[in-house]
């Protein structure tokens, strides 16, 4: 017998199912319908299996699911899995072209779909994909223009004859199988074409048995799904958060996300590197306009937290005047700062990218536990995480049966049960992802240090090389810069050039808010960026960002931009990475400008 046989996701749901009855298992964050119990998923699920059974999903069919997150969106997933289906998720905010590329790669003939930009951009898509059967919509506020291949969702339902279907589904789901390919989540695509990354059962089975051994996860935690559901580091967080019988939070929009954790109250949170980029920030910013002594007890608080944080890490118990000191700092300083994540947050798995150490140490002192974790979606999410005891500036341990060495060019390779079977349609690019002797090339340049965490320094990819020889990592550089509460994004631009410079994005809140204090005057965005004194407020905050960077990694000139870098444009990926090749090219002539000789 496997050693994951007892670890399908289909049938550890259903025993949730069974087991928890009344108990929430998945909430709506704005309250637009009421909390769903365990039993009335496993009847939603159930009802919406047979509809697409009656439908006539095949075993092992792949089915669409573009929407931004919501409970239909898990509900619609488990339904196809229900079915022995392969769910496809699609980033709510892809282009018409990019979601096309997705349908016809994966030869989608039913897609679910969110909201009305979703209905609008498939009704775009399908006057060119005529293999496309069924629209199903999850919102019924959309209007659905007509089509008559799209439906709701509960007419979808109704309009199926559930019991004829019934013997199909009990079949299906009798002979589950690790084997079964589970789900194909596309890469976002930084560079190239989008992949499907197919992940099975087996794969998801080995990351619950991985998670278990490093994670602490009960019945009682809610977690709050803010990330996009499409993205393998949430949807393989929701299926961990319900395989352990916790309740799930949906939030349509991310931007709403201050409002949301003081709402629904959190106790555990995927997130990314700049969400806590931009609440150090702005903290900062808050502790520059406050009096001199509430700066004091500030300082003072934080090398209380500090210092007992060092403590946590050498496995040592505070003394009691550190320990009156910290209560002291906590109802003083470290409560407040935290209620502003809901103030019950247990720990907060972070990944995607690099967090620096001393907005990781800010965070540990203050008693809001990040867990920064390594992985991609070929690796079914993470792979390695910080245990009780960690080192900053790494991406913690591997997880127990994880195996990792460095390879050429420094390149983090693995092997584990969660690596994925392949890309879709695309053995060439299979076969280039893994080495001769079968290790994942993760494309990621690192090092395991002696304690043996993993520490990651760059994408292999992105690395730029001046034209001086000297190559240079942008996301350590870019990190260094967005540290600062006036700055959004950053840029860099490196290749091939003598120095490196930089395409800058203000916080413009933060921007205006300075302006305003000193007395400035500006009509428009553009005013504001091109002030004199705004240049040289910026060219001093450099000089000091950059301080533990080598010279020749330093920025030396730099862009202010009058708007962020776009989602809608392709500029940035739905998972906020920077879509380079993109942004040098809509950007070339201020790139130029930094480069020109008089």
């Amino acid at each position: 017998m496997s050693q994951y046989s007892k670890y399908h996701l289909v049938d550890l749901l259903r025993e949730r199912i069974e087991k928890h009855q009344n108990k929430t298992a998945l909430r709506y964050a704005a309250n637009e319908a009421g909390d769903i119990s365990w039993q009335k998923l496993g009847q939603r699920v159930e009802k919406l299996a047979l509809a697409l059974l009656g439908a006539g999903v095949e075993t092992q069919e792949k089915v669409a699911i573009f929407s931004r997150n919501m409970p239909e969106w898990t509900i619609a997933d488990l339904a196809i899995l229900w079915c022995r289906g392969v769910s496809v998720p699609v980033y709510s905010t892809n282009t018409a072209g990019q979601t096309a590329y997705i349908l016809r790669d994966a030869g989608v003939k039913l897609v679910f779909v969110g909201e009305q930009a979703q209905l609008d951009s498939i009704l775009g898509v399908s006057k060119d994909y005529p293999e496309l059967e069924r629209v199903i919509v999850l919102d019924t506020c959309v209007d659905l223009r007509g089509c008559d291949k799209a439906c709701y969702l509960d007419d979808f339902v109704a309009n199926q004859d559930a019991d004829a279907q019934r013997d199909e589904l009990n079949k299906r789901l009798s002979a589950t199988s690790l084997d079964d390919l589970l789900t194909l989540i596309y890469t976002s695509g930084t560079t190239g074409e989008p992949k499907g990354v197919m992940l099975d059962y087996r794969n998801v089975a080995a990351a619950f048995k991985l998670h278990d051994s490093r994670l602490t996860l009960t019945e009682d935690d809610v977690s709050l799904c803010f990330l996009p559901l499409s993205h393998v580091f949430e949807r393989a967080w929701t299926y961990y958060t319900l395989y352990r019988g916790a309740t799930n939070v949906y939030m349509r929009d991310p931007g709403a996300i201050k409002d949301v954790l003081l709402s629904v109250r959190p106790t555990v949170m995927c997130a990314v590197p700049r969400i806590f980029e931009k609440i150090h920030a702005a903290i900062l910013a808050k502790v520059e306009q406050a009096k001199p002594v509430q700066k004091k007890i500030f300082r003072w608080a934080l090398k209380v937290g500090g210092k007992n944080f060092a403590l946590q890490q050498q496995g040592r118990r505070p003394g009691a005047a550190l320990r009156l000191s910290m209560a002291i700092a906590d109802k003083l300083v470290f409560s407040k700062l935290r209620a502003g994540l809901g103030g019950r947050m247990r720990f907060m798995p972070c990944g995607g990218a690099r967090l620096e150490s001393d907005i990781d140490l800010f965070f540990q002192s203050i008693g809001t536990n990040i867990k920064i974790g390594y992985g991609l979606s070929e690796t079914t999410a993470t792979i390695s995480c910080y245990d009780e005891q960690f080192r900053l500036g790494t991406c913690g341990t591997p997880l127990p049966s994880v195996q990792m060495r460095i390879g050429a060019e420094s390149e983090i390779q693995v092997k584990a049960d969660t690596i994925m079977r392949g890309y879709l349609n695309k053995p060439e690019a299979t076969a280039e992802a893994f080495t001769e002797d079968g290790w994942f090339r993760t494309g990621d340049a690192g090092y395991i240090d002696d304690d043996g965490n993993v520490v990651m320094t760059e994408r292999l990819k992105d690395l730029m090389k001046t034209s001086g020889g000297k190559y240079i990592a942008p996301q350590v550089v870019e990190g260094a810069l967005v540290r600062d509460h006036f700055v959004e994004q950053v840029a860099i631009v490196a290749d091939a050039r003598n120095y490196v410079s930089a395409l800058i994005v203000p916080a413009f809140e933060s921007l205006e808010e300075y302006a305003h204090s000193i007395g400035m005057k500006f009509e428009s965005r553009m005013d504001l960026i091109r002030n004199s004194q705004i240049q040289e407020m910026f060219h001093k905050r450099l000089g000091e960002l950059q301080g533990e960077l080598a010279r020749f990694e330093q920025v030396k000139k730099f862009t202010l931009l009058p708007r962020e870098f776009s989602l809608e444009l392709g500029e940035i990926t739905p998972t906020l990475k920077l879509r380079r090749k993109v942004i040098m090219e809509r950007f070339h002539k201020e790139i130029d400008a930094m480069y020109h000789k008089a």
